[in-house]
């Protein structure tokens, strides 16, 4: 069986996605793989998806799966340690709970389980699925005959060659050290670190403390979101019908361009969530 696209769920308004009502989807095939995939949204500006790898399992590419695509990604890892690898270049990345990579444009991906638990990955992708620009684009790529995980060129020069290895490096490892942080212009309580901030995808984290809320925002993209600890709330002030909406760990949401939007916590421990903002520069707006 050959290359099949993967489901692009879409919503035209502000909509809380459950965990329970996510769609489910297996990609790949013999040479890349299996990986099971949670789409929470794939619209035609962005495209959030969890993935998940057995303990020990992995997914590389074949002819039908090249895993080399035209949008900027963010990967975040929820659970296990993940192994992120460019098998043309040789690197490799470790990444653990809590921290994410970053890459860009025609940059070849391999992924790793790097212990016997299970790995799971928020995934941001912009431009998304529906532009062309992940299988269609990835067959027009030349392919990759050979892998490799380990840098040659700096062998013998390690670590002299850091510096330099770092300024070269084709995925990001993003650590908080390495996060772009800012704090809510109307409420210091609501924290956000900036993964990527770029023309094409906008992603971070937000931490919202105990009995604080954001300010009114209004983003220059679709936006989803994914809850990854606490209880957290949404208020979609112009949505018909209902307006608030509780979300839980595991949980996502979708806002439409323009949509405005302010994010609460009403309970006593600190709320977190991932997002991702398709097309980039969709910095928030007072509103």
């Amino acid at each position: 069986m050959g290359y099949k696209s993967s489901p692009r769920p879409v919503f035209d308004r502000p909509t809380h996605i459950p965990y329970a009502e996510v769609t489910r989807h297996v990609w790949g095939d013999a040479g890349a793989g299996l990986v099971d995939d949670l789409i929470y949204a794939s619209t035609d500006k962005i495209h959030q998806l969890v993935f998940s790898l057995a303990g020990g399992g992995n997914f590389k590419h074949s002819e039908d799966y090249r895993t080399v695509f035209g949008a900027d990604e963010v990967l975040y890892v929820l659970s296990g340690t993940f192994g992120a690898a460019n098998p043309e270049t040789g690197e490799v990345r470790v990444v653990q709970e809590g921290e994410a990579v970053f890459f860009r444009k025609d940059t070849w991906h391999h992924g790793f389980s790097l212990s016997d638990k299970p790995v799971r990955v928020l995934e941001y992708f912009s431009p998304p699925p529906s532009t062309g620009a992940s299988g269609a684009y990835a067959r027009t790529r030349p392919y990759l005959e050979t892998s490799t995980y380990r840098q040659e060129r700096f062998i013998g020069r390690w670590p002299m060659a850091a510096e330099e290895e770092k300024q070269t490096a084709t995925i990001k490892l993003m650590r908080d050290a390495d996060l772009l942080w800012e704090l809510d212009p109307e409420d210091q309580g609501v924290i956000t670190g900036l993964y990527a901030a770029t023309e094409h995808l906008e992603s971070g984290k937000t931490t919202v403390l105990p009995g604080r809320k954001s300010s009114m925002i209004t983003r220059k993209g679709d936006e989803c979101l994914y809850v990854t600890s606490g209880c957290l709330h949404v208020l979609c002030p112009d949505r018909d019908g209902q307006v608030w909406f509780e979300l839980n760990p595991g949980d996502g949401f979708f806002f439409p361009d323009g949509a405005r939007h302010q994010y609460a916590n009403l309970r006593g421990e600190p709320a977190s969530f991932v997002y991702g903002v398709g097309p980039g520069l969709g910095v928030a707006d007072g509103a």
